[in-house]
């Protein structure tokens, strides 16, 4: 394939209007998503995020029947499950990761019931899988402000949410409030879920909030690089994600998350530190 081959497959989609406003908004979600990620990695978060993107869907319906943005009810359930989450751990003897199953299964079966009463053209598969492609004007700012408030919180709480995710005890033991950074950390998740589902919807959420953050974990030891690596592994594989899903006619979502998956697991492979091939060494047979 030769060079004006690849600009003509790179270009051809940008000359529609809705393809500019999805390659935007996925490059945007890609953004924020990944710098969260890394936040994730290092908590070992994956289920907390798939919980929480679960349990938005509730809302959308009840947002839908109230005839309120749909943001506006994902988030409140969000962190309604976020709190919920904290209470029930705090309360009881039941370990988090059970407590986690228990919230997030119970407010999707919620939504579940909701939608199956209640006549409406929601689409389901938008709902579950997100449709960028049909996002309008009022999405693209209300995305874009979601992004905006939720890199300025991790920037100005960088520091406290960065000893919080390495060492919570030392955190606690020199005078961080650890309930509070836990509590912000989990609002800023369902912040920017809320943001994503347009994206790629609450099902494959999870996946922009873990991969490449994982991705970077590989490939480097410093959050700095690591955050650097996870912005430009998540911004390039929602931009192209969004453009291989406009050749194909397939789902855009699937496609950036497929598209995730491959560099994680090239990044598994060929990591030039912790990368599979690097640390195989032949095993020697000692000589008696």
């Amino acid at each position: 394939m030769d060079i004006s081959a690849i600009w003509e497959w790179l270009t051809t989609p940008l000359q529609h209007g809705f393809m500019i406003k999805a390659v935007f908004v996925s490059a945007l979600v890609g953004i924020v998503c990944s710098v969260l990620s890394c936040y994730m990695t290092l908590k070992g978060w994956a289920l907390m995020g798939d919980a929480v993107s679960h349990a938005v869907l509730p809302g959308v319906v009840i947002a839908y029947i109230l005839n309120i943005p749909f943001a506006i009810g994902a988030f409140v359930f969000g962190l309604g499950s976020v709190i919920s989450i904290g209470f029930i751990k705090e309360k009881t003897r039941i370990k988090e990761d059970t407590v986690i199953g228990l919230v997030f299964t119970g407010f999707f079966a919620l939504g579940l019931i909701l939608i199956s009463k209640t006549p409406s053209d929601i689409d389901l598969m938008h709902i579950l899988f997100g449709n960028v492609l049909g996002i309008s004007n009022n999405d693209i700012i209300q995305t874009a402000i979601i992004s905006v408030i939720t890199m300025v919180v991790l920037a100005l709480l960088r520091k406290d949410l960065l000893l919080f995710c390495f060492d919570p005890t030392h955190a606690r033991s020199i005078g961080l409030n650890t309930t509070a950074i836990y509590y912000t950390l989990l609002g800023l998740l369902a912040l920017t879920i809320v943001a994503a589902q347009q994206t790629v919807g609450i099902i494959l959420v999870i996946a922009m909030l873990v991969t490449p953050g994982a991705t970077a974990y590989m490939l480097s030891d410093r959050f700095d690089q690591m955050t650097l690596i996870a912005v430009i592994s998540g911004v390039f594989s929602s931009v192209i994600g969004t453009l291989i899903s406009y050749h194909i006619d397939a789902s855009t979502g699937g496609c950036i998350v497929v598209f995730q998956t491959l560099l994680f697991i090239a990044a598994m492979i060929f990591a030039p530190k912790h990368g599979l091939l690097f640390n195989f060494v032949p095993v020697e047979k000692e000589t008696l």
